[in-house]
């Protein structure tokens, strides 16, 4: 289960121990993970089982929040249920389309996640992850060039230049934590969360910091090359030349198809995953596809979001 000596709060003590909750039925303390920076490694959701809650401010709107995450499980699967608020201070930066709202979400993934003979493409019509803290991953946008405004709408996968949130000509109004918000309210991360592990100075392979659709688990950016704690590299790379027709222009990351995968360019897989200590899990990464590039295993029906979902 989870381990005390494995969870480091960034900024301050935890007070008391950081204890697992046995089965799914566990009431025990609630544990304050605000600023937490995480170090546990291991890759089934079940050892993470916690009731968790932490303090967030929403920096421009200079309002505070109460964060809540339950994480339960039966040994099969995993339940994590949040009410989306992060355990840091957020929208320090941002410029979010729609105010920031609590919410109820619940999300079941398997404990013991499987690979499929064919990875599943990501959709906009399933949520990616969620992590530790309660916050979902959502990385693709809705945008595309000439459907609409560019940045809602776009609800046909096969629309070409949808546009990739992290990249440099999207203006999604993104926060300090690669984050926004939906129509809804609800808060999610585009790509590297900036929280929940080391991000500066790290002297260790990064930690689980929640998990996919699929049930695997996704690490954070570091990896230990033989003793050399360095960042995981994406094999994805931009192509070469001009954009033939749409928007034109040099490839430079603004669009999700200005990429393309080449096999053993980089540290990853298609899906931006490795086995680490024997664990396959995705790994956030600095460049395209952020975090995950597809699904290994098959994403539960639990992610997939109720329509329309714009964002």
């Amino acid at each position: 289960m989870f381990d005390p000596a494995r969870f480091t709060p960034k900024t301050r003590s935890v007070l008391g121990a950081l204890v697992a909750l046995a089965g799914t039925g566990g009431t025990g303390s609630a544990h304050d993970i605000t600023d937490a920076i995480f170090t546990e490694r291991v890759g089934s959701c079940a050892d993470y089982v916690a009731e968790n809650t932490a303090t967030a401010t929403d920096v421009q709107q200079q309002q505070r929040y109460a964060a809540s995450t339950l994480i339960t499980t039966d040994g099969t699967t995993c339940t994590i249920s949040s009410n989306a608020v992060p355990n840091h201070d957020f929208n320090a930066t941002g410029q979010f389309a729609h105010p920031f709202s609590p919410q109820e979400q619940s999300y079941t993934l398997p404990a013991d996640p499987r690979a499929t003979e064919t990875p599943t493409a990501l959709s906009l019509q399933t949520d990616n992850a969620i992590f530790l803290n309660g916050v979902k991953l959502d990385l693709m946008a809705a945008g595309c060039f000439g459907v609409g405004n560019g940045f809602i709408g776009c609800n046909d996968m096969a629309t070409p230049y949808r546009y990739d949130p992290m990249g440099p000509g999207g203006e999604f109004g993104t926060d300090e934590h690669n984050a926004h918000t939906q129509p809804d309210g609800t808060y999610h991360y585009h790509g590297n969360p900036m929280a929940l592990f080391e991000q500066a100075t790290p002297t260790a392979a990064s930690p689980v910091i929640g998990f996919a659709a699929d049930g695997f688990p996704i690490f954070g950016s570091y990896i230990n090359d033989n003793g050399t704690i360095r960042p995981a590299t994406s094999s994805y790379r931009l192509k070469t030349g001009t954009r033939p027709d749409g928007p034109g222009g040099t490839y430079d990351g603004t669009f999700v198809d200005d990429w393309e995968y080449v096999a053993g360019s980089g540290d990853l897989d298609q899906c931006n995953g490795m086995i680490q200590d024997g664990v396959y899990g995705y790994v956030v990464t600095a460049s395209y596809p952020h975090v995950l590039g597809c699904f290994t295993g098959t994403p539960d029906a639990s992610f997939n979001k109720p329509p329309p979902n714009e964002g």
